[in-house]
């Protein structure tokens, strides 16, 4: 049954969780596409300022939708051994699909950005939001790009995760915020009742309206 109208509604549910956070002056950061359209909520009911991070998932070539691992701007990647070892990809598949995803990464950078320059989060809590997890490989690699970074405290928070994420990244963030928790977790589209991919069009008006607010 679906937990959650749309990611708007989920983020409007989320702000109410974090609410404690909004005396902190947190940084909110949404990961493209269908992140920041969650995150956009959380920042309005928090009063706090919306960025991104720009993320890219390493797809299984004949399975897209299975990660091998993650890449964010400013060089931080993650890999998944374990679906490494499953799907025998050789290092040349991987260098390629690794190059390909740099370049993909790149122009969203450029498109989402607009000349805005990159996010300072040296020493500031920040609060990643993204619209569900799965096997939480961008989030992975989100958070290694924003300790090296200089984050002082991050917390996660996603609408909907496997319990088994929730308890992997309990000792990847500072803290961990997950609204749904199924049994079993099947995928995240069936915590919302409407879930169509998120265009660049709405990314990049919420990003707007982040900045003004």
């Amino acid at each position: 049954m679906a937990r959650f109208y749309d990611r708007r509604d989920a983020g409007r549910l989320l702000a109410a969780r974090l609410a404690d956070l909004a005396p902190l002056r947190p940084l909110v950061i949404g990961l493209p596409r269908g992140g920041v359209l969650v995150a956009a909520e959380v920042a309005a009911g928090l009063g706090a300022r919306l960025e991104l991070l720009v993320v890219r998932k390493l797809g299984v070539p004949e399975q897209p939708e299975l990660a091998l691992g993650a890449i964010a701007e400013g060089g931080a990647r993650v890999l998944n051994a374990d679906v490494l070892a499953a799907t025998r990809i050789t290092e040349a598949e991987l260098a390629h699909l690794i190059a390909r995803e740099e370049a993909a990464l790149r122009e969203e950078m450029t498109r989402y950005r607009r000349g805005r320059p990159p996010l300072d989060v040296t020493d500031r809590l920040v609060i990643v939001v993204d619209d569900g997890l799965a096997t939480g490989a961008t989030a992975r690699v989100a958070l290694e790009a924003l300790r090296a970074r200089g984050a002082r405290r991050i917390v996660l928070a996603v609408p909907v995760a496997p319990r088994e994420a929730v308890e992997a990244f309990a000792a990847l963030a500072d803290e961990v915020v997950v609204l749904a928790v199924p049994r079993p977790f099947l995928a995240v589209g069936i915590a919302y009742q409407e879930f169509g991919p998120a265009s660049d069009a709405e990314v990049m008006a919420a990003l707007d309206a982040g900045a003004r607010a």
